[in-house]
């Protein structure tokens, strides 16, 4: 197998592992325009601690869908150094949580640096809050009275049926914090408790520039984690081809450990103190996040957003009695080292948030790792991608060129290898046989020069899931890029950005192939396509983030650079193949 054949089985298979993903990217579900002047008066959503109205198209799951009161909203706002928590009397549950160390969106000022902005929130226009009770009439008119104590806060009520709801939370530090609930028979009569659905949070973006794709609920049954993405909603054969969209997941067996609603880089998760029975997830629509301050005049955009809820089945309370469940929750980053101590402290393998599952996961944890080890050194985040592409890249040399020398000592052998061709043409076995003969007899392996490629495609596919959502590369500066998690936009022409890494990245691989020759027996359809190949690999990396687009460049610098230093590898002379020489007159 030549080297060309070599990159298209990669970038082969590199489509069919991101394909799902690619397609999504490029070609989202187009937002739906809203005007504000349609709302409704049974579903208000507050921010700030003002009523504001949703538009009347934003449907919420009809499971979810509580009575309201008339009673003005109460918002109590608690933080600490990591979070900032809007708890609401509207449900009793949190509104949202500002996360305080990360910036809701990334912009450059004109000196060129970064500039000031609002933290970044989770659960976002969400129409529920968090811990929410939804089913039947389970919270009646849905007001809550919240008080505070130190860092507890409690949210109460008492329906008329004497079934008494409480709330508390109280706030812990690293972006954890403790929650639980309970109803309880204030009664001397049994008293009937719906089937009910409490409401975890709801995945929404938090910038303009997140990534759709990566939106969805990460659960773990003990076993192994699930990870219901856009993709399945989306419900596309093989990925691209337009299927009929899903809306709602269900799935567990008193089995889920864990689960959280998350985006590119954030995440909500809840841990039951005992597994709960099952998780439902609704894809709702909720505003986008490019429309801050609307007003009367202006149209919304929805996007998609993803409603996470633990399910519990309906039970009957004796007198005085309660039912109880509590809470841990993790509401911040996903960064694997924090992840990683706690799920170890816990024993249920937190860390499976960050995705890093399989073979890819396997490189792409200890590519993190080295990355931030590598950071801790010193380095900055851009140059640590390219030490590590380096270090990549030495690690691979033996491999690499041993692969050259078994392509040139193929591409030597070509004569002789299409003497046995044409001898053998009619008779397939007997060719395939003999040509085995032949390379055995020379020492040759028909794979050594695809295999060096073959064990570098896990390692390349798992830094790309990597950085894709690294947290650490969120902000992070390189050269002209100023946040590596996004594309290095530098400028717009009549609204295309202008991103100038994936140009050098293109202009760098066109270069490779201009060193490295077609090989012997390659077809003109085949090269006419590598011709084409660094026009296919700019469209595909063009929005991709920086710190990808950098890498890949890098990679392939030093890929030429290995490219001349073994032009000078000798190949063996040309064989002779028994039985093929002419015979003398």
């Amino acid at each position: 197998m030549d080297r060309k054949s070599i990159i298209i089985l990669a970038v082969a298979m590199a489509l069919l592992f991101g394909m799902p993903r690619i397609v999504d990217h490029f070609f989202p579900p187009k937002p739906i325009p809203l005007n504000l002047q349609t709302s409704v008066t049974n579903n208000p959503a507050v921010t700030n601690g003002a009523v504001a109205t949703v538009p009347a198209e934003m449907p919420v799951p009809a499971a979810a869908t509580p009575e309201h009161s008339a009673m003005p909203e109460q918002i109590v706002t608690v933080s600490n150094e990591d979070l900032i928590w809007h708890f609401t009397s509207d449900g009793g549950g949190i509104k949202t949580i500002d996360l305080r160390q990360y910036p809701a969106i990334i912009k450059r000022t004109a000196a060129g640096g970064i500039a000031p902005t609002t933290p970044a929130t989770l659960n976002t226009n969400a129409p529920l809050p968090v811990m929410s009770l939804v089913g039947g009439d389970i919270q009646g008119n849905n007001y809550f009275m919240l008080t505070q104590t130190g860092q507890t806060i409690r949210a109460e009520k008492t329906l008329t049926n004497g079934l008494r709801l409480v709330k508390e939370y109280d706030l812990g530090s690293n972006c954890f914090f403790n929650a639980r609930l309970w109803l309880e028979n204030t009664t001397s009569k049994p008293l009937a408790v719906p089937a009910r659905e409490l409401v975890i949070g709801t995945s929404t973006p938090v910038g303009p520039l997140d990534d759709p794709t990566a939106m969805g609920t990460i659960w773990y049954n003990g076993v192994k984690s699930q990870n219901i993405k856009s993709s399945w909603f989306a419900n596309r054969t093989l990925g691209c081809i337009p299927g009929t969209p899903r809306e709602h997941y269900g799935e567990g067996a008193s089995n889920v450990v864990w689960a959280a609603p998350d985006n590119q880089f954030f995440v909500i998760a809840a841990i039951p103190s005992n597994p709960a029975p099952a998780l439902v997830i609704d894809r709702i629509r909720i505003p986008a996040p490019e429309l801050k301050e609307p007003t009367n005049s202006m149209s919304v955009l929805l996007t998609n957003g993803y409603q996470a809820a633990f399910t519990y089945p309906a039970a009957v309370l004796g007198p005085g009695q309660r039912l109880r469940e509590d809470f841990i929750f993790y509401a911040g980053p996903k960064e694997y080292n924090r992840l990683a101590k706690m799920g170890q402290t816990m024993n249920n393998n937190l860390d499976l948030i960050m995705g890093f599952t399989g073979v890819f996961g396997f490189f792409s944890k200890l590519l993190l790792l080295s990355m931030n080890g590598l950071h801790d050194l010193g380095l900055q985040y851009g140059w640590t991608v390219i030490a590590i592409t380096v270090i990549l890249k030495l690690v691979f040399w033996p491999i690499t060129k041993a692969g050259i020398r078994s392509q040139k000592r193929m591409q030597a052998l070509q004569p002789q290898l299409k003497a046995i061709s044409d001898k053998y043409k009619d008779d397939p076995l007997k060719k395939h046989q003999k040509t085995t003969e032949f390379l055995k007899e020379q020492k040759v392996s028909q794979f050594g020069s695809c295999l060096p490629t073959l064990l570098q495609i896990p390692v390349f596919l798992g830094f790309y899931w990597m950085l894709r959502s690294a947290i650490e590369l969120r902000g992070a500066h390189f050269l002209w890029a100023y946040d590596l998690s996004q594309p290095d936009t530098v400028a717009y022409l009549a609204g295309f950005p202008i991103n100038p890494l994936p140009l050098i990245m293109g202009v760098s691989q066109l270069w490779q192939s201009q060193l490295t020759p077609p090989s012997p027996g390659m077809d003109p359809g085949q090269q006419k396509m590598m011709r084409f190949m660094p026009l296919i690999f700019i469209a595909m990396f063009y929005r991709m983030s920086a710190g990808l687009t950098l890498y890949w460049t890098v990679s392939n610098l030093l890929s030429i650079l290995q490219t001349t230093m073994t032009r000078n590898i000798n190949a063996p002379a040309p064989a002779s193949v028994p039985g093929l020489a002419k015979k003398r007159k």
